[in-house]
């Protein structure tokens, strides 16, 4: 998907590419796409070095995800022939409370800092505010996920379920840190790279974390098969203890490569939980409501079976099984935070594998050949995430206004602004 072309405003178009030529683009023939492009933008000169491209491997522009908020695309960025991510948020507008939802994962994305959560590079230039109705993401392409790695047949071996766990784990403390709660993690948001590096993204359904406990949280949250029991009982209010949970559950998952609850509905969702955690008691349904409790009492009371883990993989050592049940706690206020699970034995070994080789805080000294490791292994956000913005939002209009005035100011004066082409015979794909 290249990006835009020439316009008075010296915008970069971003067009999807089409073709199947996969090999590299000569030096030449590269040279002279650049002119004809920096001679239809008459772009300063220094726009025109700060987007030179260098030979690259061309691929087609391709579709990469599809989720219930957008769809997902691999394209080439033309100022520098890097491959990126673009991210389509369709119909912003329709309601209040689906333009403040974009607006704060927008805002959440471009607030990112952190090795293991997925951030904004860039947001495409938007139109005019009359004709302001989509937003375009870009963002690191990620080369997989946890999801197709779990149900392909490529072995996964207990260092890379420990490393895999680690950096979760670790890209989860900041979100909390930042209060923010993420309430859909998965395998499917779980972004992976050919060198084991994760990243969590996705935060269509993020928000901020309540602290007052009267007030309603929405309860349409997390996949069935990672969502937490609390949630499945109908819980008014939630913590950060529903990450927790969908965490247990994938790390069971990357464990046995298998889905640990795979209910056909939230009934025998917390059938199949209480199989494996046995009947809760009276305190640990102290948030669900009250017919989600006497359904509960009416059921013939199961006794907890956490040892049946051990027969779903030889990988279920003693360490695994410990940390999995510290996770998978029925009630939320019994369960293990991120902080406690990144200090777990059996955490240890991800974090050296990831340190003394795959992350960008630790390096090593060119001469010596010796590691030089930071001093916070796992850092926390600088701030908490501010979400006072979205109470003073009462209509749709406000709300695109102030969206539409945020996203030019992100817009870097340093690069070339992008926009799509519409043109494109690619793009028409895209947005359907």
């Amino acid at each position: 998907m290249a990006v835009v072309g020439p316009s008075r405003h010296s915008r970069v178009s971003m067009s999807l590419m089409q073709g199947s030529t996969n090999g590299p683009v000569g030096s030449h023939q590269q040279a002279s796409a650049s002119q004809q492009f920096f001679h239809a933008q008459q772009q300063s000169h220094h726009a025109a070095q700060s987007a030179t491209a260098h030979p690259v491997d061309y691929k087609p522009d391709r579709p990469i995800g599809y989720g219930a908020f957008g769809v997902v695309w691999a394209v080439t960025d033309p100022r520098d022939g890097r491959r990126v991510a673009l991210k389509k948020l369709p119909n912003v507008f329709q309601s209040l409370v689906s333009s403040k939802r974009v607006f704060r994962e927008l805002k959440m994305l471009c607030n990112f800092k952190h090795e293991n959560v997925l951030s904004a590079l860039d947001i495409l230039q938007p139109p005019h505010l009359d004709f302001f109705q989509e937003i375009y993401v870009i963002t690191e392409l990620m080369q997989s996920d946890l999801h197709k790695i779990i149900v392909s047949p490529q072995q996964l071996s207990p260092d890379h379920i420990k490393v895999f766990l680690y950096q979760i784990l670790r890209g989860l403390k900041y979100l909390h840190s930042a209060r923010i709660l993420h309430r859909d993690i998965k395998p499917g948001n779980l972004l992976v790279n050919s060198n084991c590096i994760l990243k969590i993204c996705d935060f269509g359904l993020a928000r901020v974390e309540e602290p007052d406990e009267t007030k309603h949280m929405t309860q349409e949250v997390v996949t069935q098969y990672y969502r937490a029991p609390e949630i499945l009982m109908g819980a008014k209010h939630y913590t950060s203890a529903i990450d927790v949970w969908s965490v247990g559950c994938i790390f069971a998952e990357l464990v046995t490569r298998r889905i640990l609850f795979q209910g056909q509905d939230t009934v025998q969702q917390l059938e199949l939980i209480t199989d494996l955690l046995g009947t809760p008691t009276m305190e640990d349904m102290a948030h669900a409501c009250p017919a989600a409790r006497s359904h509960m009492l009416i059921r013939r009371m199961k006794k907890p079976s956490m040892s049946l883990l051990y027969s779903l993989s030889s990988l279920m050592t003693h360490e695994a099984v410990h940390l999995i049940s510290q996770m998978l706690v029925f009630n939320p206020d019994k369960r293990m935070s991120v902080m406690d699970a990144l200090v777990h034995p059996y955490i240890d070994e991800g974090r050296l594998r990831y340190h003394s080789c795959m992350c960008k805080c630790c390096f090593t000294v060119p001469l010596t050949g010796l590691r030089h490791f930071c001093m916070d292994y796992e850092p926390v956000a600088p701030q908490t995430f501010d979400d006072k913005w979205e109470k003073k939002m009462s209509n749709v209009q406000q709300v695109k206004e102030e969206l539409h005035k945020f996203i030019g100011d992100q817009l870097s004066s340093h690069r070339v602004p992008l926009c799509i082409n519409p043109q494109s015979a690619a793009f028409k794909s895209f947005s359907r």
